[in-house]
């Protein structure tokens, strides 16, 4: 207890300013809600200041150098000169990326008259909670709460991170020069795209996955069109590796996230946390604590902005009183890789496991009119249906823009959509997204630009 606290009474109490934090917070201001923002950082959290936005803008970057190598250009008829980069200018244009996007989170957050409080906050019993800043302390009643408190870089043990020799994803993509080699460990998309990026600035790559596959999600046949995308920039992979059977440093890990949840006592509000790690939640994003709601990376399940986005839109208004819950069927899931990779629903073996008959569909990226005036030929559409009924349960796309092509096919399983209604739709042609329609024709066996077995 601080001498002379005054408790402030809030309506909604959001701590963390992520993605999901800030939705959260601006949808339940949008519904009336007086909203108080706790955020001890800058607005935007780990993803639009130190995480994909940063990423995504050193991956394009990287792509754009690449893709302006005279020897791709050539048989295009273009001739150039070598083609150089600067590192130092390609990361404030990165970094100006990120203030644009946090400028825009602001001026939301301030249009629509959310309190900032500058802090970290922890719960003294069920309704109220502590807020300490560098020079105030606050004390906060609250009618509802919603924790968007994010997640930080599993430790390894005995692997500490340095900033130098052992780096977290979000300390490599500050790095003041670039390293003649580096070695990455993981098999998420942040391992993949971080190996994409520096090996397409020359530096020399070891990548190593703990698994089988560099990957685990994709299907296997996707997966050896990214492996050859990957080697072709010099990238060398191993499988089956031992984080601390690696001698090699600089080391970037990328060995998933712990939710940033230790200082917040939990327990004085009644919160649950999962065995596994997390804050337990109900499809409302409600947990334990009738009043305490979380969304995001603390919920120790999918690392991604986008699922965090939804959940924070559904816990503002579930809080108000809206009948609504977080349940989608399918959560897309994109690789910026070269080729790009981007992935929904069941592969066929995963479709299998869970009982389906299973017919499959597969029209490679060669035979698509758009991809190869676009001078690319490495890719493949892979489609999954019921065989029952045809109903869409799957799909992997490798190749240009993937990641917006797969959200036809997410948008068609939610729909319950058929092969049949895939095959039927009119798609602009010429386009890389005929490869869902032609791979769906291909389930069908009606396929035109690929010869069919008789």
């Amino acid at each position: 207890m601080v001498v002379g606290d005054v408790t402030t009474a809030v309506d909604v109490l959001v701590l963390g300013a992520g993605p999901g934090g800030y939705v959260s917070a601006i949808r339940a201001a949008q519904l009336g809600r007086h909203v108080t923002l706790v955020e001890p950082g800058p607005i935007g959290g780990t993803c639009l200041n130190r995480g994909c936005i940063p990423l995504k803008a050193l991956v394009s970057a990287s792509e754009r150098y690449q893709q302006a190598q005279p020897e791709e250009l050539a048989p295009m008829g273009i001739h150039t000169e070598a083609v150089a980069f600067d590192w130092p200018r390609m990361q404030a244009w990165k970094q100006s990326v990120s203030e644009r996007l946090c400028d825009g989170v602001q001026r939301l957050i301030s249009g629509n008259r959310i309190e900032v409080v500058k802090g970290t906050g922890w719960f003294i019993n069920g309704q109220e909670m502590r807020v300490e800043g560098e020079h105030t302390s606050h004390r906060f009643k609250f009618e509802h709460c919603v924790l968007a408190v994010g997640a930080s870089a599993t430790p390894i043990e005995n692997i500490p991170y340095d900033g130098k020799q052992v780096l977290t994803p979000e300390q490599a993509l500050v790095l003041p020069e670039l390293p003649e080699t580096l070695s990455i460990f993981g098999e998420d998309y942040i391992a993949l795209e971080m190996a994409t990026l520096f090996a397409r600035l020359g530096v020399k790559i070891s990548l190593y996955s703990p698994s089988e596959q560099i990957f685990p999600p994709a299907d296997p046949v996707a997966l050896r069109l990214v492996q050859a995308g990957l080697r072709k920039l010099g990238i060398s992979i191993k499988t089956k590796a031992n984080v601390a059977d690696i001698d090699d440093r600089p080391l970037v890990i990328s060995s998933g996230l712990r939710p940033n949840i230790a200082r917040l006592h939990l327990d004085e509000a009644g919160v649950q946390v999962k065995e596994a790690g997390g804050i337990a939640v109900n499809t409302m994003m409600q947990s334990s604590a009738e009043r305490i709601y979380a969304v995001g990376d603390c919920l120790g399940e999918h690392a991604l902005a986008g699922v965090a986005i939804k959940q924070g839109k559904v816990a503002a208004e579930a809080l108000c009183g809206q009948r609504v819950q977080f349940a989608p069927l399918v959560i897309p899931q994109v690789v910026h890789t070269s080729p790009e990779l981007a992935v929904v629903g069941y592969s066929a073996q995963e479709a299998k496991h869970e009982g389906y008959s299973v017919t499959t569909g597969r029209f490679p990226l060669g035979a698509n009119g758009r991809a190869l005036t676009l001078g690319v030929d490495n890719g493949v559409a892979l489609l999954v249906a019921n065989a029952d009924n045809g109903v869409l349960l799957g799909a992997t796309i490798v190749g240009p823009r993937a990641g917006e092509i797969i959200e036809q096919a997410a948008l068609a399983i939610e729909m319950g959509a058929t092969l049949t209604d895939m095959a039927e739709i009119l798609y602009p042609h010429p386009s890389v997204s005929e490869l869902l329609q032609e791979g769906a024709e291909s389930a069908l066996g009606r396929a035109v630009h690929i010869l069919m077995k008789s």
